[in-house]
C-alpha cells in the first residue's frame, strides 16, 4: 500500500523559510515524477512544483519560481520543498503527490495516482 507522509509545515513570518519533506513508501517512483501542490479551503489544488526523476527536470509555478526549490532522492522516495521568502499568499495546505501517469502534464493534480494528507503552512504578515 502506497503511503505519502509530509512534514515540515508550520507558522512563519513573511520573508521566512520552511522546508517541507515527503516520504513515500509502498512503491517505486523513480521512473515517474513527484510533486507538491497546495490548496486553500473551498479551492482546487494548485500546482507548486514537480520533479521528473527520469530526466531530472524540475518545474515551478510562476508564483513560486525563484523562491521555492524542489529536490529529493528517488532511490529513497523522498522529495523536499525548500521555501524561501515566504509571503502571506503562500498560506495553504501543501500536499505531496507521486505516481504520475505517463504522458500527462505534471501541473495537473489529476496526473498523479497517490497523495499525502498534507501539511499546513501559515505565513503571517
Amino acid at each position: 500500500q502506497v503511503q505519502l507522509v509530509e512534514s515540515g509545515g508550520g507558522l512563519v513570518q513573511a520573508g521566512g523559510s520552511l522546508r517541507l519533506s515527503c516520504a513515500a513508501s509502498g512503491g517505486t517512483f523513480s521512473r515517474s515524477a513527484m510533486a507538491w501542490f497546495r490548496q486553500l479551503p473551498g479551492k482546487e489544488r494548485e500546482f507548486v512544483s514537480a520533479i521528473n526523476w527520469s530526466s531530472g527536470s524540475t518545474y515551478y509555478a510562476p508564483s513560486v519560481k525563484g523562491r521555492f526549490t524542489i529536490s529529493g532522492d528517488s532511490a529513497k522516495n523522498m522529495v523536499y520543498l525548500q521555501m524561501n521568502s515566504l509571503k502571506p499568499e503562500d498560506t495553504a495546505v501543501y500536499s505531496c503527490a507521486a505516481g504520475s501517469y505517463p504522458s500527462r502534464s505534471l501541473v495537473y493534480h489529476t496526473s498523479y495516482m497517490y497523495w499525502g494528507q498534507g501539511t499546513q503552512v501559515t505565513v503571517s504578515s
